[in-house]
């Protein structure tokens, strides 16, 4: 005979800590999840814009006060082609959806924060790691570490290459031409008609 265990959980205690997952985990989560969401409907930065823009000419007080008109009137109702109904959903999921937006937003702050911190981190240690095989490497004994401190040595001379020609030149200025200044013709400002 099979007997079901049900965990007590006394009120007052926490539930034991969750799994924690991996990042290959999460994606596959995440893609589980939108999978299993109706709309999810990807759009260019022109079409975001444009849609903003025109919901700005729509404040939320004048949409919901041209809802009610649909409730009020079967004709309009008709005319705009949908049943008060499915209008009052599209505005609850609209709201509902904003929340999901909301959470989603900063759900991926703390994941690219988390993430800023462990570069830092990594960058940290790299750096010591670099310090120390550096003034090791004088040393004839760690004659190992001779290539690859100049294969980082190399590498960062790069970098200060590339960022330096990366950087914006500021204009220089032009040179005025030697020799006297032509003036400016001079515009005509009587009223006398030209012949």
């Amino acid at each position: 005979m099979a007997t079901n265990t049900v965990e007590n959980n006394t009120t007052g205690t926490s539930p034991p800590n969750p799994a924690k997952l991996t990042p290959e985990a999460v994606i596959e989560q995440i893609r589980a999840l939108r999978s299993q969401i109706e709309d999810v409907t990807p759009l260019s930065k022109a079409q975001r814009n444009q849609l903003r823009q025109r919901t700005r000419k729509q404040p939320a007080p004048i949409v919901d006060a041209s809802i009610s008109v649909i409730g009020s009137s079967d004709t309009v109702a008709q005319a705009v082609g949908q049943p008060l109904d499915d209008v009052l959903q599209i505005q609850t999921d609209s709201v509902l959806w904003g929340h999901v937006a909301d959470e989603l937003r900063s759900f991926l702050k703390g994941v690219e924060g988390s993430n800023l911190v462990r570069r830092e981190r990594l960058a940290f240690i790299a750096a010591q790691a670099y310090s120390f095989g550096s003034q090791l490497a004088r040393n004839p004994d760690n004659a190992n570490l001779v290539p690859q401190v100049e294969e980082i040595k190399r590498l960062k001379s790069f970098a200060r290459r590339k960022k330096a020609s990366q950087a914006p030149q500021p204009p220089s200025p032009t040179p005025a031409a030697p020799g006297p200044a032509t003036p400016a013709p001079a515009h005509d400002t009587s009223t006398v008609p030209k012949a």
